[in-house]
């Protein structure tokens, strides 16, 4: 995983997600990709991880309940201000799910960012994004 910070798109696959999202940025987009690990029982793979984390900063973008902006996300924020979607209560059930998901021990990317012992700032930007998803 090429990652350079522990927000959402603070990594290569997350980026190359978002990437792929704007060339048609639509709401079923960001619903697939969550439900890929809220519908999973399986070993959450890191990259669907990665891709899902983005998809839940674009839900809680919609719900209102901004993170920090950053210069990876800047198309991806505007068309969240333009588009006037509002996510559903399912979508937003998927996304407190999905990153419950990923900070279970059967995820990749957990195993990745506490390899070294417990990630501090990573856990706290997961915490962040859940709780502005729940707000």
């Amino acid at each position: 995983m090429g990652a350079w910070a522990e927000d959402a798109f603070g990594n290569d696959t997350a980026c190359d997600w978002a990437d792929d999202f704007s060339d048609n940025p639509n709401i079923e987009h960001i619903s697939r990709t969550i439900n890929v690990i809220a519908n999973s029982n399986e070993y959450i793979d890191s990259d669907d991880a990665c891709e899902a984390l983005a998809a839940c900063e674009l839900v809680a973008g919609l719900k209102g309940t901004w993170g920090d902006t950053i210069s990876y996300s800047d198309e991806l924020d505007q068309w969240v201000k333009t588009s006037g979607i509002k996510p559903t209560s399912n979508l937003i059930e998927a996304a407190e799910k999905a990153i419950a998901k990923i900070l279970s021990d059967d995820s990749e990317l957990l195993e990745l960012w506490d390899e070294d012992g417990i990630n501090e700032q990573w856990h706290q930007e997961m915490a962040d994004l859940l709780a502005r998803i729940k707000s």
